[in-house]
C-alpha cells in the first residue's frame, strides 16, 4: 500500500469528478486504500441524504480498494498528534486527525484535496489528485 485515499477524494471518484477517478486508474488497486473512518465518513452521509444510490456506489468501491481497520498503534499516533495540534491551536477535527494519525502509522501518502489542514500535520506526507 502506498496511498491512503482521504473522505474527499473518494467522494469525487464516486461523482466522477475532478479527474480523480482517472488517476486511480494509473495505480495498481493493492496499492491504495482507504481508512475505516473514510468509510464510516462516507456511510454517514449517503445516510443523510437516504441515498440508496450512493451506498451502492460505495459497495462497488470498497469491493476494489482494501479498507484498514483503525488499530492501536494508529489510536496511539491520533492521542499524541491531536493533543498537539490542541496545544498549538490548530486542530483540525478528530476524523481529519484519525485519518491523518493512521497514514503516519502506516507510512503512506495521504491523497486529499484537503491541504489547508492536513498541511498542519508534522511529517505528513500529502498528495492532491483533484488539481
Amino acid at each position: 500500500m502506498r496511498y491512503l485515499l482521504d473522505t474527499d477524494t473518494v467522494s469525487y471518484a464516486l461523482r466522477g469528478a475532478h479527474g480523480v477517478a482517472d488517476r486511480l486508474l494509473e495505480h495498481k488497486p493493492s496499492d491504495v486504500a482507504i481508512s475505516v473512518v473514510t468509510l464510516a465518513e462516507l456511510r454517514f452521509g449517503a445516510e443523510k441524504r437516504h441515498a440508496r444510490k450512493l451506498h451502492e456506489l460505495i459497495d462497488a468501491f470498497v469491493r476494489t480498494v482494501r479498507v484498514v481497520p483503525f488499530h492501536e498503534d494508529a489510536a496511539a499516533r491520533f492521542g499524541k498528534l491531536a493533543a498537539e495540534l490542541s496545544r498549538i491551536g490548530k486542530p483540525i477535527g478528530i476524523l481529519d486527525t484519525m485519518i491523518a494519525a493512521q497514514a503516519l502509522v502506516l507510512d503512506v501518502e495521504l491523497i486529499t484535496n484537503n491541504t489547508r489542514h492536513f498541511r498542519l500535520v508534522p511529517g505528513l506526507r500529502i498528495q492532491n489528485w483533484s488539481t
